[in-house]
């Protein structure tokens, strides 16, 4: 268990956390996760793989590898045969699948999660073992890839692929693919078909939106265009402004959707390193420290608040839904961990020394 003098000073953060409670809400996702290696949102409830992934990045910011590790071993062993997972497992028996779609930005994400962990541990048999289930992951997400870039952003049970893609999915999707070139380049074996859909997909995130559904309501659309890192410099700091006032809650975090007067600790921690990777540090910290309301007694965090009553229900302002997430409390470590300066986080999340892929070679891309 992670003891308070064993914190790194990359999660002591003031205002934020403080070597005990970043001690404790490790200890808390450390409770959560399974002894076979499976990360749940809570114990009762189902397993999704992008958030068992990010609470095992958060796990390896605090340091405890071995936790993390078991987290990768359990995604290759329930692998599909076609190189994804299903969407949903339920916790306590994790061969019961409980959503038999595969989402591909939850399957292109094992590729960043498992970068983090070498970089954090540098273990290059770790690398090796895995790079099967990454090439085969990747594989799996590119066959789902459209004309103009975009990634359908799911299969049906029955292996019908859905065009459709998502703003969200398909930014997840781009840091996913960086993640992943990375990796074939530490092993020094080129993937120049990656190459060349990472462009794709990067070209038609930042300049097609109308290849996309129409979710503008949700404030993830907003902002992961620059945390998947397809938007940056001047022209992420102008997104990022443009709807500012749309989504941001002073001093109670971000709203998850329009209209609704719900901020959620996700979001605001994913705006929190978004912020950061553009080089919005005081912006982000201010993020993060409008999260103490959603803080729990043992060191877990509520995945949201309505922050406005309903005087016709009589509804009181609260803390809805009433869950303590292990995606809600990994998001927070790692906004936490990047603005910190820890090296595996920063260098995910940065990108500066991720590959970019080839951008189209055309006049106009369609």
């Amino acid at each position: 268990m992670t003891s308070p003098d064993r914190v790194a000073g990359h999660l002591v953060l003031p205002g934020v956390l403080t070597a005990g409670q970043a001690a404790e809400t490790v200890a808390s996702l450390l409770a959560v996760q399974r002894p076979d290696g499976a990360i749940p949102w809570f114990r009762g409830h189902h397993l999704d793989p992008w958030d068992h992934i990010e609470a095992a990045m958060a796990l390896d910011t605090a340091g405890e590898h071995s936790a993390a590790a078991r987290a990768y071993d359990w995604l290759a062993r329930h692998q599909n045969a076609d190189g994804s997972w299903c969407a949903a497992y339920h916790d306590g028996a994790y061969d019961q699948v409980t959503d038999h779609g595969r989402e591909t930005n939850f399957c292109a994400y094992v590729a960043v999660g498992v970068w983090h962990h070498h970089l954090a541990t540098g273990d290059d048999a770790f690398l090796d073992r895995m790079w099967p289930v990454v090439y085969a992951a990747v594989e799996f997400v590119l066959r789902h890839q459209q004309p103009g870039g975009q990634i359908g952003w799911r299969s049906e049970p029955d292996g019908t692929v859905t065009a459709d893609a998502l703003l969200t999915g398909s930014s997840s999707i781009h840091q996913a693919l960086r993640c992943a070139l990375a990796i074939a380049e530490a092993r020094e074996e080129p993937q120049p078909d990656w190459e060349l859909a990472a462009g794709a997909l990067g070209h038609a995130v930042r300049h097609h939106p109308e290849r996309f559904l129409d979710k503008d309501r949700y404030s993830m659309d907003w902002y992961y265009p620059v945390l998947g890192g397809a938007v940056t410099g001047e022209a992420a700091r102008a997104r990022i402004d443009a709807r500012w006032d749309e989504f941001v809650v002073p001093g109670l975090g971000v709203r998850c959707v329009l209209p609704n007067p719900w901020v959620t600790g996700g979001e605001s921690c994913e705006l929190a390193l978004a912020l950061w990777a553009v080089g919005e540090s005081d912006r982000a910290l201010a993020i993060l420290k409008s999260l103490g309301h959603l803080r729990a007694e043992g060191g877990m965090y509520w995945t949201g608040y309505v922050f406005e009553g309903d005087a016709e229900t009589g509804r009181e302002p609260a803390v809805w839904p009433e869950e303590l997430t292990t995606w809600t409390a990994g998001s927070l470590l790692l906004a936490v961990a990047a603005l910190g300066g820890d090296e595996a986080t920063t260098a995910v999340f940065g990108g500066t020394r991720l590959p970019r892929g080839l951008e189209p070679d055309c006049a106009d891309c369609g």
